[in-house]
């Protein structure tokens, strides 16, 4: 049975074309919101290790600030190769309240 854990509020979530980071106990999340949908991601990039919820997003990509990798925002997808990707969360909103699936 699937857990959802709660990291924040609406108001927190990032505006459209933009990513945000989230704190999950100790691990941090990627947030997304491309084009009015949002999406939840590990935070590392499997290049380097950057920090994706500070990229940018172009498209349905989120770009890697450290050194231009590209995932999916939906499946975690690496760009040029899209059998590895990261781990993805399932994300909901509540009303005021923003829950992830762990």
């Amino acid at each position: 049975m699937a857990q959802f854990v709660k990291i924040g509020s609406r108001s927190e979530l990032p505006p459209t074309g933009e990513a945000k980071e989230f704190m999950l106990g100790e691990k941090v999340l990627c947030v997304a919101n491309v084009n009015g949908e949002f999406s939840a991601m590990d935070n590392v990039c499997l290049h380097r290790g950057g920090p994706l919820g500070q990229g940018v997003i172009e498209g349905d990509k989120i770009i890697c600030p450290w050194h231009g990798w590209q995932f999916d925002a939906k499946s975690g997808a690496v760009s040029h190769n899209p059998e590895v990707r990261l781990k993805t969360h399932r994300l909901r909103v509540d009303g005021d309240e923003v829950w992830v699936e762990v």
